[in-house]
């Protein structure tokens, strides 16, 4: 697949602006952003990459059990993850690792929690409204849906203060669109008209089965039959996931209702750790968005805008600093107490898992002076 006249694109491949009648709408979002606000794109972008490809080097080694990479997909991410504010809630699927450190996360709490050393990694409250990570397909629409409605019921939105008002924004695959949890999630919305952005990222693959099998019509045309706006974008540009994003989460926020956003990307790596890509795609897929890469585009656009070797140097360093940190904060965990497991399942003591936490005890016991 590739794109279409749809498709909302406001940077092309060779890192040129696009201007048209149908990105009329859109560029004034971006020429309101100070070189500052572009550049911060390309350093949430690079530093991210690097981080991803490190820890997946550290799954290969035996540091973690499992690692989802997003290589490929920063874009889609830094632009809309930028485009949320402060107080807009943001449900993540279970690769949205920049948008986590966009909102405060360290990256370490992502790392801990596929060590399987964290049942959650975060608590939301402390992060910006960044919500944990969901490994069930799907399910997280339902909470985002939920939460967009709560927060509709209790004023916190269209009181035509763009400053305080609040928004929800919920990531998800294209593989989860086929899932009965995101259907019930698009009803619900629709039906209260809920402050909230469902942002498709469909990087073309459910694990090893193609979108085109999943779906014989674009995904951005599903919700039309819930109801809600849908629209496609180039999710290798930054600039349009941040200007579409931007004005989708202002129009659910002022009592537009729920709004759906498909990002064309590409997972440019595997699944997860445990996956094999080769078995299942072909090289000249892989060519055409290696072509269409967001890193080498936009590094082409800040050129032409005049930043210099200088500032690329800085941004590899910084890049290099944080994966050299995560590897030896990484290297250094220790083996948690087997006890620890039973903690934070519930918010208050709880007999299910005071019975477990015996059981365990005793089963440990029984192995002390005999034979294992």
């Amino acid at each position: 697949m590739s794109y279409t006249a749809a498709t909302v694109q406001l940077l092309d491949i060779e890192g040129k602006l696009v201007t048209s009648d149908a990105t009329a709408e859109y560029l004034p979002y971006i020429e309101k952003l100070s070189d500052d606000q572009l550049r911060e794109f390309h350093r949430q972008m690079v530093v991210i990459r690097r981080f991803d490809i490190d820890a997946a080097n550290l799954q290969r080694q035996g540091q973690l059990a499992m690692w989802i990479p997003s290589l490929g997909q920063e874009a889609a991410q830094v632009g809309s993850g930028l485009a949320a504010r402060p107080q807009d809630h943001i449900f993540p699927s279970y690769r949205e690792h920049v948008i986590a450190r966009i909102r405060g996360v360290d990256p370490m709490r992502i790392i801990e929690m596929l060590r399987g050393l964290s049942h959650g990694g975060w608590d939301p409250k402390e992060h910006n409204n960044f919500h944990l990570y969901t490994l069930v397909l799907g399910s997280q629409t339902l909470h985002a849906a939920g939460y967009a409605m709560g927060i509709q019921l209790d004023g916190a939105t269209a009181t035509g203060n763009p400053e305080t008002d609040e928004a929800v924004i919920v990531y998800f695959g294209d593989g989860s669109s086929s899932q009965g949890d995101v259907n019930e999630a698009l009803v619900f919305a629709a039906s209260y008209q809920a402050p909230l952005v469902f942002f498709l990222q469909n990087n073309h693959w459910a694990i090893s089965v193609p979108v085109t099998r999943q779906s014989r019509t674009p995904l951005y045309l599903r919700p039309g039959g819930f109801g809600i706006p849908g629209i496609q974008i180039d999710g290798n540009d930054v600039l349009a996931s941040y200007a579409v994003t931007t004005a989708n989460l202002d129009r659910a926020r002022s009592g537009g209702g729920p709004q759906f956003i498909e990002a064309l990307t590409y997972r440019m790596g595997a699944h997860t750790t445990s996956d094999d890509p080769t078995k299942y795609r072909d090289n000249e897929e892989l060519d055409f968005w290696t072509k269409a890469d967001a890193i080498t585009r936009y590094e082409k656009f800040l050129r032409s805008r005049g930043a210099g070797d200088d500032f690329f140097a800085e941004i590899e360093a910084e890049a290099a600093d944080l994966t050299a940190d995560i590897r030896r904060r990484t290297i250094a965990l220790g083996v948690p107490e087997p006890s620890q497991m039973f903690e934070y399942v519930y918010s208050e003591p709880h007999a299910l898992m005071d019975a477990q936490r015996e059981w365990l005890a005793n089963y440990e016991a029984s192995f002390e002076g005999g034979e294992a």
